[in-house]
């Protein structure tokens, strides 16, 4: 969905709902947990919303997974260093 979204147009959920294989009610809840994530944007347009995503928040994402990888290589590092019993 984020690859669809990545276009930089802005997509209604039939839209987005006819690229998967999902219901619309299904479309709707990733919609949510990616604009909750701050990935997405959306916008009223008459009666259906439209939504982009919002590249911003994949550096920040990126950013947290960096982060995230740095802390795992660490603690691996001291577990290699940690002698054997």
């Amino acid at each position: 969905m984020v690859t669809t979204l990545a276009d930089g147009r802005a997509h209604s959920i039939s839209d987005l709902a006819s690229d998967f294989a999902m219901s619309r009610q299904a479309v709707t809840k990733h919609l949510k947990v990616l604009k909750e994530a701050g990935l997405v944007s959306n916008q009223r347009v008459g009666r259906e919303s439209r939504f982009r995503l919002v590249p911003e928040g994949l550096d920040a994402a990126r950013d947290y997974l960096q982060r995230v990888s740095a802390y795992w290589a660490q603690a691996i590092e001291r577990l290699q260093d940690y002698p054997e019993a």
